[in-house]
């Protein structure tokens, strides 16, 4: 069974030795499963918000950067209109015909995920066929990292590769998976996880345009500025918040939809400050606060970029803190409202800020409510920090992880 190589995978990991074991491990597995004599190789990166919390959906702005922690796949045509894939850890063979792609035949879990992202392949012009893959992940489930995305992004670089001749662009892949999580899993999901993970590095990415969002790759280094990147996993469950989630969008539309607009991308603020007392009649204070939170965050996002273009990490790192805030205060995605016993992320934030004093900031990280919450940590304080975390959390919980240049590529056999 051929291998990548050796220079493609120091290129990619900055190491050999665990990713080559990795890579073994894989090929193995796949020869084992589906008895063909080669493959080719695959990798999608997970993915970190920066800043611009819940704005993509609403054509806002955000940055997000691709991480040190990744699914891996090896795969091959089959020469069927079947999808056969192995994911390690998981018993069951996710299997989906492709003469049968319909919400109806494939309701739940990731076989309706693979299913409909070939729909949604297929609705955009590409071309999709069967295919084998075994399919190996280090990204955290359920952690706010983008664990599914970063898997749909896997599935888009084997497609691309096989029957669309490398063609597809990281837009089409990103209108693949939120086709697939918005039609097939009901979930209302923007763009942004999709794009973290399929382009690599830090990326600046406009969503106004959600067709052809306008990206922007971000040139900063948090390692020469002396910064860690921290993501602490509070083990709080996301089962029953969609509902929670979904109510973001729905309401920041809502007062779109009052001045006759989509989004809120499409509002001007000024116009949408002197209507305040009407709207919060008329969609509640909730949604209200959520719209602020918007327009502030949309703009914040871009004196990120200009904070990070031009090194000045003491701003960037107070305008994290300000996101976070904004989060807390007016989104309002750091504990629901009803639960009054299970608050994770709240804790974890208070923690986290009497631990950091001034070696750092903390911010909730992803969708919200559950799941994890961010730091960028001053080197020298990492440890105590982690320490700090884990102290409340758990072994393993403080995640250390590196911003990394690769998002959803072929690995070279």
């Amino acid at each position: 069974m051929n291998l990548p190589e050796t220079a493609k995978l120091q290129e990619i990991y900055g190491e050999t030795e665990k990713s080559s074991a990795r890579f073994q491990k894989l090929a193995d597995n796949f020869a084992k499963t589906y008895k063909h004599d080669k493959a080719e190789y695959f990798t999608s990166a997970g993915r970190t918000e920066i800043i611009g919390n819940h704005t993509d959906h609403n054509g806002g702005k955000v940055i997000a950067g691709s991480i040190n922690l990744d699914t891996i796949g090896a795969a091959y045509p089959n020469g069927t209109q079947t999808i056969h894939i192995t994911s390690e850890g998981y018993r069951d063979e996710i299997v989906v015909d492709l003469t049968k792609l319909s919400k109806a035949n494939y309701k739940k879990g990731t076989p309706a995920l693979v299913a409909g992202m070939m729909e949604g392949a297929q609705k955009n012009g590409f071309k999709t066929a069967g295919f084998d893959a075994y399919v190996s992940t280090n990204v955290i489930a359920a952690a706010g990292v983008s664990s599914s995305a970063s898997f749909e992004m896997l599935i888009c670089t084997i497609i691309d590769y096989f029957f669309n001749e490398s063609k597809m662009t990281y837009n089409d892949y990103a209108k693949v998976g939120q086709y697939a999580e918005n039609v097939y899993w009901d979930k209302a999901s923007g763009m942004m996880d999709q794009m973290a993970c399929a382009i690599g590095g830090m990326v600046y990415i406009d969503f106004e345009n959600e067709e052809k969002p306008q990206v922007e790759k971000i040139d900063a280094d948090f390692e020469k500025a002396g910064l860690t990147l921290c993501i602490v996993d509070t083990k709080g469950s996301h089962a029953g918040l969609t509902h929670e989630y979904a109510q973001i969008p729905v309401e920041m539309k809502q007062i779109a939809a009052h001045f006759g607009k989509n989004v809120l991308r499409e509002v001007e603020e000024k116009d949408f400050y002197a209507e305040l007392p009407v709207l919060c009649k008329e969609s509640g204070d909730r949604a209200v606060l959520r719209a602020i939170h918007f327009f502030a965050e949309d703009e914040r996002v871009v004196k990120e970029v200009n904070a990070l273009r031009a090194g000045d990490w003491n701003r960037f790192l107070k305008l994290v803190k300000e996101s976070g805030d904004s989060s807390y205060k007016y989104l309002q995605n750091v504990y629901v409202s009803h639960d009054t016993v299970s608050e994770p992320v709240a804790i974890a934030l208070a923690v986290s800020e009497r631990a950091l004093a001034d070696k750092g900031v903390c911010r909730v990280h992803g969708g919200g409510f559950a799941g994890t919450i961010q730091a960028f940590v001053k080197e020298a304080a990492v440890l105590d920090y982690k320490n700090a975390m884990e102290a409340v959390f758990g072994a393993d919980s403080c995640h250390v992880l590196k911003i990394r240049r690769y998002g959803g590529i072929r690995v070279i056999g």
